[in-house]
């Protein structure tokens, strides 16, 4: 290796004492980058999907251009062109790149929707139109502290400020989670969100366009030779430690949240809270490590103690996930607001994530340190290291959410990362390297230092406990179930969401997912699935084909399957877990829907099946995740009942559930408001429990064809109707004319009482955030009482014999 006799060391160009002003463009500039990221995800999930696969797609995409960004803007931008310059440049380029990807993602998504499909072609595809949208902002992203980088001299000292803007990057990048998620979406929509982001974009850009007018910069200096741009042979453990960091990070961060969202209810808010402490832990830890590189002899010997403590913070997430955070005395429904569950969310949020992620923070400036070299271009010293930290991320986001989590589970989802982490701090404690040869030995304290990582690895292994199956079954209101739940006859974790199935005391079955009781066979649940069912398909002229949305227990399209008059049944479920578990434990209840030769499963979110697919149905019946849940909102959209009404054949249907309990009034408002806006003939009719409200069901027709009582009665008349009859009586309904009796109101009866209602569409997602704050009421009798004190004579709603019309005239008025 050259000696700095041999070459004067490449000096810093700028005075010291304006590397703190740089720290607060970056702070602006990592709060519009997560504006961007949480809005981007939002926009593209609404074409590709919500599935764990197609997320996990974005997120390689996203995290891939950053990683592109970081390693090419040295090999493509001269080191004579002055930082600051090619730093404000790069974010007026990142802002050009937020509003084009606002106003043209519709027209980009609508070439894909009309190819993209299932299978691996259609993973490439959404891989390609991912790609398409989100590799040039995200470039220009991952190039900015490269950029900036050269601006400081390639020491342990000079790199130091490295891990100073990277902090700074980082707790903008909080203040950025936070304000979209709790904020700006919530009040306002995506395009208000992205003008928010473009302007901090901007004013970053003024700000450094500014402070390169002011300082100078040396244009003429000599540029780093390869050699002094080369790796050194001893430099390589110091790159393989930091990716394996970046793959203990996001695995864990994954895994985490998963535990977490179970734990605190898995609403938008939640994922804000853990995303917000884990950057707020990066933050924190990048500024510690840069503070103990500027003077620290050995970082490598630091770095591996970061690494080792890793390990120990993840055991310790395991621990507090599993042995003690459930436990804690706390009932959600004492709480007199949101904020103070906000509260306690964060507290619980900083508990298990907190460590872990300020010990990854600190890892990268201390990399930085160890690898730095004089003669460097700091802007290939800093993209090499954020460019393997950031592959090992992207590896250990797609390993844990698409890999381990479904095939182990996160007890031993957490044992692999505990297990990666503890090989990333023996790589930095045990060799010994030599500059001279590139190899490395092993010293007897070495040795001792790896055996001592090795034990402590296995015991903290050990230590790690399996998901409480209340956790599971109840989520947030797990500590109230303690006592008095039933037996578990499964518990199992999927892709995309973890469930459970249980027996009570006097026998009902109920299916949990997402922390709470999805669906069961006890009698209110059972009246509202088997609602759903048939009236999507008694009502319609001849319902052959029929789309079920979300298989939850199945008992929904057991009803839609026993239907003589349909042929063909196509179950549109996000999980691959649920329908193996439906069909072993409820089918019984659900017709053993499952396997009947004419049903046919198709594993993909239900949003992107309808948007991908020619097919056509004579009526649709969609039973999704509760609202509140992050990512459901988007079938509760109105472009979304736009297209569904497309793929609706003349005189076909479609019915949703709307669930009255776990929510507010807003959220309610939303929801049926929004449908009857694109069914202006909807229907409402509810399903009571215990003389009160519980939930209802909507129904919208294509076309204006009223419902005929009469056709409805012959039907269950008829022999080969005998199930679907049998089935009506099982849950309370001896006659079609009582179904319909349950009419609750319609789009003209509640135009007065819907005029403050908030449209939910796909540029603001308003339900998600109505929904979530919502959570933990039970407001359910007096939302329904409201919905039935406006309603009105059904006028010619209904048709058929002028006996059978004013016997249901005369059950509504008693109803």
């Amino acid at each position: 290796m050259t000696s700095p006799q041999t070459k004067p060391p490449v000096q810093p160009s700028v005075s010291p004492r304006y590397l703190p002003l740089l720290v607060l463009l970056f702070v602006g500039s990592g709060c519009a980058a997560l504006i961007y990221e949480i809005v981007w995800f939002q926009l593209l999930s609404l074409i590709i999907g919500s599935s764990a696969v197609s997320l996990g797609v974005l997120l390689v995409v996203f995290m891939g251009g950053m990683c592109l960004g970081s390693l090419l803007l040295s090999r493509v931008i001269s080191s004579r062109e002055h930082p600051l310059r090619i730093y404000a440049l790069l974010e007026i380029g990142i802002a050009l790149f937020g509003l084009l990807v606002l106003f043209g993602l519709p027209y980009v998504g609508g070439l894909y929707t009309a190819i993209g499909g299932a299978g691996v072609g259609g993973l490439l595809l959404r891989g390609l139109f991912c790609m398409l949208c989100l590799l040039p902002p995200t470039l220009l992203m991952g190039a900015t502290l490269p950029a900036i980088a050269r601006w400081v001299e390639a020491t342990p000292k000079g790199v130091s400020w490295l891990g100073f803007f990277y902090g700074g990057n980082i707790a903008g990048a909080v203040f950025g989670s936070l304000l979209a998620g709790f904020y700006l979406l919530r009040v306002h929509d995506m395009a208000v969100a992205t003008y928010v982001a473009m302007a901090l974009n901007l004013l970053v850009a003024l700000a450094g366009f500014a402070l390169a007018r002011a300082t100078t910069y040396d244009a003429t200096r000599a540029e780093p030779t390869a050699e002094d741009n080369a790796i050194p042979r001893d430099a390589w453990p110091v790159y393989a430690t930091i990716a394996l960091s970046g793959v203990t990070a996001l695995g864990s961060e994954v895994i985490w949240t998963r535990l977490l969202s179970l734990m605190l209810g898995a609403t938008v808010y939640t994922f804000s809270l853990i995303l917000a402490v884990f950057l707020f832990g990066l933050g924190i830890g990048s500024t510690a490590g840069s503070i103990m590189a500027r003077s620290m002899a050995y970082p490598r010997t630091a770095l591996g103690w970061c690494q080792l403590l890793v390990m120990v913070s993840i055991a310790w997430a395991a621990y507090s996930t599993t042995s003690v955070l459930p436990y804690w005395p706390i009932s959600p429904d004492l709480a007199i607001s949101p904020r103070f569950l906000f509260q306690m969310d964060l507290l619980r949020s900083l508990w298990v994530v907190l460590p872990g992620a300020i010990l990854w923070g600190a890892s990268f400036p201390l990399a930085l340190a160890a690898v730095a070299s004089r003669r460097q271009d700091p802007a290939r010293l800093v993209g090499g290291v954020y460019a393997a930290n950031t592959v090992g991320a992207i590896v250990g986001a797609a390993l844990a959410s698409l890999v381990l989590i479904a095939s182990l589970g996160t007890q031993n989802a957490q044992r692999v990362m505990i297990v990666i982490a503890a090989v990333s701090s023996i790589l930095m404690l045990a060799p010994v390297f030599s500059s001279d040869t590139g190899t490395s030995r092993i010293e007897a304290r070495s040795a001792l230092r790896v055996g001592a990582t090795l034990a402590l690895a296995a015991w903290l292994l050990w230590t790690v406990a399996p998901i409480p199956p209340l956790l599971v079954a109840y989520g947030r209101w797990m500590v109230t179930w303690i006592g008095r739940h039933g037996e578990f006859l499964y518990v199992g974790e999927g892709m995309n969401s973890s469930m459970a199935v249980t027996r009570l005391a006097n026998g009902d079955l109920n299916y949990h997912n997402a922390g709470k009781v999805q669906a069961s066979s006890e009698p209110q649940d059972m009246r509202l699935q088997r609602m759903l069912g048939h009236l999507t398909t008694l009502v319609p002229l001849s319902p052959k084909s029929v789309l079920v949305i979300g298989c939850g227990a199945g008992v929904t399209a057991g009803a839609v399957s026993i239907n003589p008059m349909v042929e063909r049944v196509t179950i549109a479920e996000i999980e691959p877990l649920v329908p193996e578990v439906v069909s072993t434990y409820f089918s019984e209840h659900n017709y053993d829907v499952v396997r009947n030769p004419k049903v046919h499963l198709e594993i993909d979110d239900a949003r992107h099946y309808l948007l991908t697919t020619d097919q056509t149905f004579d009526a649709i019946t969609s039973d999704p995740f509760d609202p509140w849940v992050k990512g459901a909102a988007t079938l509760y959209t109105r472009e979304f009942f736009e297209e569904a009404k497309s793929h609706l054949n003349p005189g076909g249907v479609i019915t949703v559930f709307v669930q009255l309990y776990e929510s507010g009034m807003p959220a309610v408002k939303s929801e049926i408001a929004t449908f009857l806006e694109v069914f202006p003939n909807g229907v409402i009719f509810g399903n009571t429990h215990r003389g009160g409200g519980y939930d209802v069901v909507l129904m919208g027709r294509a076309g204006q064809t009223p419902i005929d009582i009469d056709m409805i009665e012959e039907r269950l008349a008829r022999p080969d109707f005998g199930q679907v009859a049998q089935s009506l009586r099982e849950i309370g309904f001896n006659s079609g004319l009582e179904l319909l009796s349950t009419y609750a109101g319609d789009a003209r009866s509640l135009r007065p009482w819907l005029v403050d209602a908030q449209i939910n569409t796909d540029r603001n997602l308003r339900l998600q955030y109505l929904a979530g704050l919502g959570v933990n009421k039970y407001e359910q009798a007096m939302i329904y009482s409201q919905i039935l004190s406006f309603r009105q004579p059904p006028g010619d709603l209904f048709t058929g014999s002028a006996e059978k019309v004013q016997m249901l005239r005369s059950g509504l008025l008693g109803y």
